[in-house]
């Protein structure tokens, strides 16, 4: 590699290694490594702002801004209480249920708001019930981070993969003639939480219900307000599943669905008693917007300085070899590494790599699956793989007054992850890497 490749590669090092040991603020450290790049000529300014997809960028900005206005509709508390009824004051059911509905959410919505969302209903819940809060709130975060890749909208990887390899909407159902993301998931999703019931919750008794004494809102409040959130969430979701159709970008879909909300609920102002647009801004994470703005910058200086094209040509000779073997290798050597590093960072960089190896010839497609899942999967095994993670566990020592120790919340993640992640391995390899292995 030539001497600006090498700059590149060092100041991309030490920027992940800046976010893995927290040593600063992830996303100053992320800025920081784009400012150096830019100093010391690997790119020009412009050709950082270039290298962002902004694409992808109005997709999780667009789905956030709705995902919030969605919090306050007072629709998550419904489906608690709900599940609650639905539970029949069996505790070890009411975690399965409610881990469900954090999946079933966070296929939409990101899994940080999903957590903020369920958090605050599941605590009285679990007090009802007598539940342990440390275990019950961990599933819901596992949960979350987990059902985050099924669909294109949930978390940042899928929408990774829509940039690098332009997946569509419809291909995380059916993908050149196999099954994908959505069903993949949902049946590891199932046999994980089945395996979790029987390993750490099918020995609470039954609880006497009194719902009204709970003190958490068993109605939805404004049902107009909450009609038309969730009305127009869908219709933005059916705009992005043929957004092929309409002949533009999913961003711009995305763009279109948020800014016209807002524009709706804005017109019908007190009819509607939806919170002010200033409120719903200061609450996105952005932070998590200008580390993602910094990510999509420092990877595509790797490309632009070739220095993904050289991995690929390192890594092809093991692929030549065995496609299943080295199929394999990957995923698992990705399940571990994501539990202790950023797994958005990672799964990007690898992302375009699998790129690259697709211009050498070995077939991409079963590889870029199995890298999302195993890089969303791997994610649950610690708090430093997953933001959700770390505000579901934040949530616990919150609530429960001590602090969690590592062990304890190990004790919950590495059995979780070790289903999910073997179930996933399994059908990843029957439907996708096996029939392409020669």
């Amino acid at each position: 590699m030539e001497t600006m490749a090498w700059l590149a590669l060092a100041v991309f090092a030490i920027t992940i290694v800046a976010v893995i040991s927290n040593a600063i603020d992830a996303t100053v450290a992320a800025l920081i490594g784009v400012v150096v790049m830019i100093w010391f000529g690997v790119m020009t300014d412009v050709d950082a702002f270039g290298l962002v997809d902004w694409n992808v960028m109005a997709i999780l900005v667009s789905v956030w801004i709705i995902a919030s206005y969605f919090g306050k509709t007072g629709v998550p508390s419904w489906l608690s209480v709900q599940a609650l009824r639905l539970s029949g004051g069996r505790p070890g059911l009411l975690v399965m249920i409610l881990s469900v509905l954090a999946g079933v959410i966070s296929m939409f919505v990101d899994n940080v708001v999903v957590i903020l969302m369920m958090a605050p209903v599941a605590l009285p819940l679990a007090r009802a019930l007598k539940l342990p809060i440390t275990p019950l709130v961990l599933m819901i975060g596992f949960a979350a981070n987990f059902m985050g890749s099924a669909m294109l909208l949930g978390d940042l990887p899928p929408q990774m993969l829509h940039s690098v390899a332009g997946a569509e909407f419809m291909d995380f159902f059916w993908h050149s003639g196999r099954a994908s993301s959505f069903p993949i998931l949902m049946i590891t999703f199932a046999i994980t939480l089945a395996a979790m019931y029987v390993y750490g919750f099918r020995g609470f008794g039954r609880q006497a219900l009194d719902i009204g004494a709970l003190g958490i809102e068993t109605r939805i409040p404004n049902k107009l307000f909450a009609g038309i959130v969730v009305g127009w969430f869908l219709l933005t979701v059916l705009g992005m599943a043929f957004r092929q159709v309409l002949g533009v970008k999913l961003g711009f879909v995305a763009m279109t669905g948020a800014v016209t909300l807002v524009l709706l609920l804005e017109l019908l102002g007190d009819r509607v008693k939806a919170p002010d647009f200033e409120e719903v801004l200061s609450e996105l994470d952005w932070r998590a917007i200008f580390f993602y703005i910094a990510l999509f910058a420092l990877v595509g200086a790797l490309e632009r300085m070739h220095v993904l094209d050289e991995l690929a040509r390192l890594l092809k000779p093991m692929f030549a070899h065995s496609y299943a073997l080295a199929a394999t290798l990957m995923y698992w050597v990705t399940v571990p590494i994501v539990g202790i590093v950023e797994h958005d960072a990672y799964i990007l960089t690898f992302l375009h790599t699998i790129k690259e190896l697709q211009a050498e010839g070995v077939a991409p497609w079963p590889l870029w699956w199995m890298l999302v899942w195993a890089g969303t999967l791997g994610s649950n095994l610690t708090v430093a793989g997953a933001p959700a993670l770390y505000a579901a566990l934040n949530i616990c020592q919150r609530e429960e007054g001590r602090k969690v120790s590592l062990r304890e919340f190990l004790s919950w993640s590495v059995p979780f992850t070790l289903v999910a992640a073997s179930v996933c391995y399994a059908l990843g390899m029957l439907i996708w890497v096996l029939p392409y292995a020669h």
